[in-house]
Parts: structure tokens; C-alpha cells; sequence
């Protein structure tokens, strides 16, 4: 099921992307094979009705399909990338945080950083987590793990470099899109993950190329904290990953799950 979060009339719901079908059809305002929201009663990550009340995707506004309370980033998990960057693989996984006031949605601006003068894109697998938990063994972690969107990490990279740290580089805001919603069936193992920008291609790899799996990472981050409902850790990019400027319409794609696409503006 894809759920989505998204606003109407001033109202913020979550909702299940669906398809009409050929009985649901209504003349003039659907037609077979259109998107539409059946609202959720409540909120997914427990127990949930479908309302039975749809809205045509095309009539809302696409929001961050969850917000988190923290983002756990994984650093150099695909090989090449590390290589591309000059950098070894870690021994163990390199986390840092992202702030919950870097996230948007699909749609939503990123804003160029006034502090940077070059700002790469970084496309993304993103773990959403469905529950409270906390040292979590191997053979549990489908059970905490609500699903799956799309992501793009995007990166101060010459104040990544210059700072030798990456909490303003990689954490200030807008630049953590998410969405376009959650995948919650999905083997995440071996997916094609690509970005475009304009168009025009960047980076092209596979969820099964990562150094190490989304259970070895939550295994590893649940070690040291506890992560809670709507909380999402970021799997680390493949290679490819290159500038962006104000205009440019940066996209990316995970098969079995949809398309993310901001574009880039100034901040002002």
C-alpha cells in the first residue's frame, strides 16, 4: 500500500494512493486508471480504516509523507560513491543527522544555501520506521520498518569539505526531501535508484550494490538510540552525484515506489 500525507482546503490527512477503477468512474471528473487519496482514518501506523472518502491526487498538495523526529543518515554505504569522493569505505557505517526542519515534500522548493557555493544532489532509499524501538536483533527488523520513500540528501559539499564536519553542510533547511509517499510492501533488497536533473541522468544504481543492509543499519543505529514512529534513516547514495543550480529540476526515482521531484530556487 502507498500511503501518502497531503493537505486540501487548509485540512492534512494521510491517505491510500489508489487507482479508479472501472465502477468508481465518474463522468467528468475521473477517469479509469487516475490517482486518488482514500483518506485514512487516524494515523497508519497503528491500526487504520480506509474512510471510503477519495480525493483526486491531482486536486491536493503533496506533503512530507511523515515527519520525523529525527533523520539517521548513513554516509559512503555504496562503494563507488566513497571511491568518486576520494574516500575509503568505513570500517563501521558513518552516521549523522539530519533536523526534522530540513525535510519537504515532493513539489516543495529546495532553497540554495546562501553559506555554499556548491549544493549536490544525493538520491536516496529512505527507511520510514513504524514503531518505538530500541536494540533491535537482526531477525526483527521487518517488523519495525512501516516502509519505504524516496529521498535526496542534499549536500553542501564545499562546506562538507571545509567544515570537516556535516551538521550545517548536509542539515540545513530544505535539504532533505522526502516523499512522493510511503511504499509499505516492498522488498527494498535490490531496486534500481536514480536521479535526474533537467532530465538528464546522474545516477543510476542498485539497493543490493550498499556495503551494508538496511538490517545491518538499524541494527547498528538502534544500538545507541531509540527510534520512533515516522523516524527515517537514509541508506546512503550510489555514485553520480553532482551540482545543482537555481532552476535546475532535480528528480529522484526508486523503482517500485514513484518519483520525487523539487525544484531548485533561491533563498530569499
Amino acid at each position: 500500500m502507498r500511503i501518502a500525507r497531503f493537505s486540501i482546503d487548509g485540512h492534512v490527512a494521510f491517505g491510500a494512493v489508489e487507482a479508479v477503477k472501472g465502477d468508481d468512474v465518474a463522468p467528468g471528473t475521473a477517469a479509469e486508471g487516475d490517482l486518488v487519496l482514500n483518506i485514512i482514518k487516524g494515523i497508519p501506523y497503528t491500526d487504520f480504516e480506509l474512510s471510503g472518502t477519495r480525493v483526486p491526487l491531482n486536486k491536493v498538495r503533496l506533503l512530507p509523507p511523515v515527519l520525523p523526529n529525527k533523520v539517521v543518515a548513513i554516509g559512503r554505504n555504496y562503494a563507488e560513491h566513497a571511491a568518486e569522493l576520494g574516500n575509503e569505505v568505513p570500517e563501521v557505517p558513518v552516521a549523522f543527522f539530519k533536523p526534522a526542519t530540513s525535510v519537504i515534500g515532493s513539489g516543495d522548493a529546495i532553497e540554495y544555501p546562501s553559506f555554499s557555493n556548491e549544493v549536490h544532489h544525493e538520491a536516496e532509499l529512505a527507511v520510514v520506521i513504524g514503531r518505538m524501538c530500541r536494540e533491535v536483533p537482526r531477525e526483527r527488523v521487518k517488523d519495525v520498518v512501516f516502509g519505504y520513500t524516496c529521498a535526496n540528501d542534499v549536500t553542501a559539499r564545499d562546506v562538507q569539505q571545509r567544515e570537516k564536519q556535516w551538521a550545517r553542510a548536509k542539515g540545513f533547511d530544505t535539504s532533505c526531501p522526502l516523499g512522493p509517499w510511503v511504499e509499505t510492501a516492498l522488498d527494498p533488497h535490490d531496486l534500481t535508484i536514480q536521479c535526474t536533473v533537467n532530465g538528464e541522468q546522474r545516477q543510476l544504481g542498485r539497493t543490493s550494490d550498499m556495503i551494508r543492509s538496511i538490517e545491518d543499519l538499524v541494527v547498528h543505529i538502534t544500538e545507541a538510540m531509540t527510534l520512533l514512529p515516522g523516524d527515517v534513516i537514509l541508506t546512503g547514495t550510489p555514485a553520480g552525484v553532482g551540482p545543482l543550480t537555481v532552476g535546475d529540476e532535480v528528480a529522484v526515482t526508486i523503482e517500485g515506489i514513484g518519483t520525487l521531484t523539487n525544484k531548485v530556487i533561491k533563498r530569499g
